[in-house]
This record gives C-alpha cells, sequence and structure tokens, in this order.
C-alpha cells in the first residue's frame, strides 16, 4: 500500500474530484477532465490573487503619499 501524503488532511471535494483521492481507477478522459477543472481552479485562484495585490498596491501608494513629509 502506498504512502498517502494527504493522510492527516480533512478531504476537500470540488467539481467531483477530491484532493489526495486515489488515481488509479480513472481513466485517462477522467483524468484530463479533472485536469481542465483543476486548470481552470488554479486561474480563477491566480486571478483573484491579482486583484488582491493591485488592491495593495493602491492602497500602499495612496497612504505613502501622506508620509513623505513626515
Amino acid at each position: 500500500m502506498a504512502l498517502d501524503p494527504f493522510a492527516d488532511e480533512p478531504r476537500r471535494v470540488f467539481n467531483g474530484h477530491e484532493i489526495g483521492q486515489d488515481l488509479s481507477m480513472l481513466s485517462i478522459d477522467e483524468l484530463d477532465e479533472r485536469v481542465e477543472v483543476l486548470e481552470r481552479e488554479i486561474a480563477r485562484l491566480k486571478e483573484a490573487k491579482a486583484r488582491k495585490e493591485s488592491s495593495l498596491a493602491a492602497a500602499s501608494a495612496f497612504f505613502k503619499i501622506g508620509q513623505e513629509s513626515v
């Protein structure tokens, strides 16, 4: 039996895919479908991160303007 690196983590299921699940019984088409789902999720996460970084940069720039004279 293989060592499960996710054994101590709670299972999270989204769009039919469970993080850390056994993949040995999935077909190539099912694996491709899950890869597509996960790639879309990664893109969504990167977009959210970029929006937050942009907001943080704007806030930092705004507050640094007032700090130059201190």
